[in-house]
């Protein structure tokens, strides 16, 4: 797609107040593809404004038109499918299947749900004596990260519209053009003009205005924990709601029973999936002392298959914070089994799929969030020692378990500590609640629990 110059506020592509730029680089070959506004804090109070002016008629509008709106920008992302793979292959990197099946078909099954939910939740209900309303929450701030670029706008930006909330999103800097796309299908759509305003610019500026500025009702953000305090703090001052999705350093627990191989190739396509830059991949395999050698193999021949079949990671940046991970797991004394710090390409931001043995609970690469190709296989002696490594970081985002009998998993993922868990390989369910436990967030996106966020309660009493 051609880069817009402008922001889009109040259904109109329009200049920004700042005349401060993007430059968009395709991380496979480092150049520069495009170039976008970098919006300020006077952008921020022009869409915030343009929201708040739009949130009456659109907090008033039936839910069926809203369900309208919402399947009319599920059918314009589906005729457009094609140049949203291409877009998310060209500014973030991953390869064009991928962007195919992933980044451009998830974001319509999303949106698509919400279309049904807009037209079936029940936004009002009796309660005894009482009836009990579930009203819009008002003017939303979506901050959205560049890992799963369409799919967070629109796990946002769905949801707030089906609930009756007018939005002012602020992507991340470094996949942009895929938030103007969406902000086309959103005009495609025929959603009213101010309902949905998008602004492009630097987290600190544009993304700190948004948080901070008092026309915002709510703010919901995806990103790393600690941009998460911050932005929490900022919402606690000013007692706004606030929903968070953050890191994960997520278990994948093969007790003994298990079908190792299915387990640990699936774990390691889980891994090195999105070139490893997904807040819930399993990035911490837990196996059983008596078959961990065997477990280590496995995972070193299944890494090795996709050397030239994951794309770089977002930017160089990035590049070098994995980089630092896995020379820190070297020097921390893992046993580098495969890949490692050095580049598998002459050109762009590789990083080579890499697995390590004999991590500890305790080093560095086992409790941080690395978000590359990296795995760490641990050990354990028994369930409970699986249990407390399993347990044993700050986050709580996501987790796996195998066994061979379905009841022996679920009892052991009942006690783990994080939002959602697959059993022997449970498919994604874009209707399930996804968010996390302790540091890895507040809240829930997707499907009823999605929409909730976006919904505040008033009683009638009769």
């Amino acid at each position: 797609m051609k880069a817009h110059d402008g922001l889009y506020i109040d259904g109109a592509w329009r200049p920004a107040e700042s005349t401060e730029v993007i430059e968009v680089v395709n991380p496979a070959d480092e150049q520069v593809i495009a170039r976008v506004p970098a919006g300020g804090a006077l952008d921020v109070d022009t869409a915030v404004r343009a929201a708040r002016a739009a949130l009456p008629a659109w907090a008033a509008t039936p839910p069926a038109e809203r369900a309208a709106r919402l399947t009319a920008l599920r059918d314009t992302l589906v005729a457009r499918k094609d140049e949203i793979a291409g877009t998310v292959t060209a500014e973030l990197g991953a390869p064009l299947p991928f962007s195919q099946a992933v980044h451009a078909a998830v974001p319509i099954a999303v949106a698509g749900s919400y279309a049904e939910l807009a037209a079936s939740h029940p936004f009002e209900e009796k309660v005894g004596n009482s009836t009990v309303l579930h009203e819009p929450i008002g003017v939303v701030g979506a901050i959205t990260p560049w890992n799963y670029p369409l799919h967070q706008i629109v796990a946002k930006v769905a949801p707030a519209l089906a609930a009756g909330c007018t939005i002012v999103l602020k992507p991340a800097e470094d996949t942009p053009l895929t938030a103007q796309l969406f902000a086309e299908a959103v005009h495609e759509a025929g959603v009213p003009a101010g309902v949905f305003n998008l602004v492009t610019g630097l987290g600190p500026v544009a993304g700190q205005a948004l948080a901070e500025h008092p026309g915002v009702d709510l703010v919901s953000f995806t990103g790393s924990t600690a941009v998460g305090r911050q932005i929490g703090a900022v919402a606690g001052a000013a007692v706004k709601k606030v929903a968070l999705e953050l890191g994960g350093k997520s278990a994948n627990v093969i007790l003994p029973s298990a079908d190792l191989a299915k387990a640990v190739n699936v774990g390691v396509a889980n891994v090195m999936s999105n070139s490893g830059q997904t807040c819930s991949a399993w990035t911490r395999m837990l196996v059983h002392r008596d078959r961990y050698e065997e477990a280590v193999e496995l995972a070193a021949a299944a890494a090795a298959k996709y050397g030239d079949r994951i794309g770089p990671v977002v930017n160089a940046k990035q590049q070098a914070r994995v980089r630092g991970y896995i020379e820190k797991g070297i020097a921390e004394g893992a046993r580098l089994v495969t890949g490692g710090p050095q580049s598998p390409h002459e050109k762009g931001c590789f990083v080579s799929p890499t697995v390590f043995a004999d991590v500890t609970p305790d080093m560095t690469i086992a409790q941080e969030e690395i978000f590359g190709p990296v795995l760490s296989i641990l050990r354990y002696d028994d369930e409970e020692d699986a249990l407390r490594i399993a347990n044993g970081t700050v986050y709580g985002l996501a987790g796996a378990v195998w066994a061979g009998d379905e009841a022996e998993a679920v009892a052991f993922a009942r006690r783990m500590d994080t939002g959602q868990v697959d059993i022997n390989g449970g498919r994604f369910n874009p209707l399930a609640p996804f968010g996390g436990y302790k540091q890895s967030g507040v809240g829930r996106e997707l499907g009823a629990h999605g929409l909730a966020e976006y919904l505040q309660t008033k009683s009638l009493q009769f």
